[in-house]
């Protein structure tokens, strides 16, 4: 029974040490530097979005996990996240304190997924592009 116990309690331990390695790569793995990394697309927030409206599993292989910048107004702000034209969530990972409502920026960032319930594209890893 007591070698029974310690077999238990191995498989356990690397069950849990799997389990804490795999949600570590799932949750931070996919962070890349998108500041010298190449743009994929340039858009505006009205022509991505009614792209995914259009056709959401033609724009997801088109624009999913790629490095876009987005022109669009700043419609609010909140923490470390801007929304352009109430449609864009843009998730910085440091909010520059030059950002202003009712601003046209360009944003850089990763598109993670669109939410076709709510209507919203949601990017992360955003920055600001200086024009």
């Amino acid at each position: 029974m007591n070698k029974k116990i310690k077999i238990i309690v191995l498989l356990i331990a690397v069950i849990g040490l799997f389990g804490f390695f795999g949600y570590n790569y799932v949750m931070h793995g996919g962070a890349r530097n998108l500041t010298t990394e190449k743009t994929n697309f340039t858009v505006t927030t009205a022509s991505i979005t009614s792209e995914f409206t259009t056709n959401i599993e033609k724009a997801n292989k088109k624009y999913l996990e790629k490095a876009v910048e987005i022109k669009g107004e700043i419609t609010a702000s909140n923490g470390n996240e801007i929304i352009l034209d109430k449609i864009v969530i843009c998730s910085f990972k440091n909010q520059d304190s030059s950002i202003k409502k009712n601003q046209t920026v360009t944003v850089k960032g990763r598109v993670v997924g669109y939410d076709d319930l709510m209507g919203e594209l949601k990017l992360d890893q955003c920055f600001l592009i200086k024009n």
